[in-house]
């Protein structure tokens, strides 16, 4: 069984800065980790492992501190990994990332099984990338998943819906999205972290997938973001101070008239 999974190094923190010019975050100087969905998709791909047997290979891209991501999983237990950093990848859209994870995918592990993703990165929230890589390879997906059984050459996957739960079955090769609650993360124990140093983090650049690196990157992404902003803080509310509760009924619907909410 050869699993792919791939990983994202998200900023730990909410309060974060934005590029006034090319629009991305700006990553330098903030801290970071892994993408917590991820880890779920991680731990699912161990327990297969250890019931299946196989290898797992994880797949991130980002800057040179995304390796810090990598060498989590690679405690956990994944085999291998492989790093896509360059500055030709910076500022791409969620296609643009689709499309060079897939075709690293489709050169550097042509004969997976399974492909693995956390349901959504939580610095971008919107859960594209993996629905698009599945397209691009050409295999069926199952988001959102909470439950996992394989068998001969089958998954059978319980889903999240609004209305419920349904369970789909696929064959392999399968792309699929893990959620909260599909799995408890393990931690890296010291022989993990040990180990981790020692296994084998192939780095790729965008001249290792293909000659024409306009596709890249800012450059080779159909989206264009035209504004961004943070919100502006909530203003407090307003608080009626009257120990005539007659008084203080008096005011609030004063004050509903006004904003003409009555």
């Amino acid at each position: 069984m050869i699993i792919v999974v791939c990983i994202k190094q998200v900023p730990e923190i909410a309060d974060v800065k934005i590029d006034p010019n090319t629009k991305p975050l700006i990553r330098e100087g903030v801290p970071t980790i892994l993408n917590p969905f991820d880890e779920f998709a991680i731990e699912e791909a161990l327990r297969i492992k250890e019931k299946q047997g196989g290898e797992i290979i994880v797949v991130s891209m980002g800057p040179s501190q995304a390796k810090q991501a990598i060498l989590k999983c690679l405690a956990m237990g994944a085999d291998r990994a492989i790093h896509l950093t360059d500055s030709l990848f910076a500022g791409a859209d969620t296609l643009a990332t689709a499309s060079t994870l897939s075709k690293t995918i489709r050169k550097f592990v042509p004969k997976f099984d399974i492909i693995l993703c956390g349901k959504q990165a939580i610095d971008g929230d919107t859960g594209q990338v993996p629905l698009e890589i599945s397209e691009l390879l050409g295999i069926p997906r199952i988001s959102g998943i909470t439950k996992l059984e394989i068998e001969d050459r089958k998954v059978v996957a319980h889903r999240e819906i609004d209305e419920g739960y349904e369970v789909l079955e696929s064959k392999l090769p399968v792309l699929l999205t893990a959620l909260k609650g599909l799995n408890e993360p393990r931690l890296p124990n010291i022989r993990g972290i040990l180990s981790a140093k020692k296994k084998e983090i192939k780095i790729v650049t965008a001249s290792d997938l293909d000659s024409n690196t306009n596709q890249f990157g800012l450059t080779g992404s159909p989206t264009q973001v035209v504004k961004i902003h943070t919100p502006e803080p909530r203003a407090g509310g307003i608080i009626i101070h009257e120990d005539d509760p007659k008084i203080a009924v008096n005011k609030l619907v004063q004050f509903l008239k006004k904003e003409r909410i009555l």
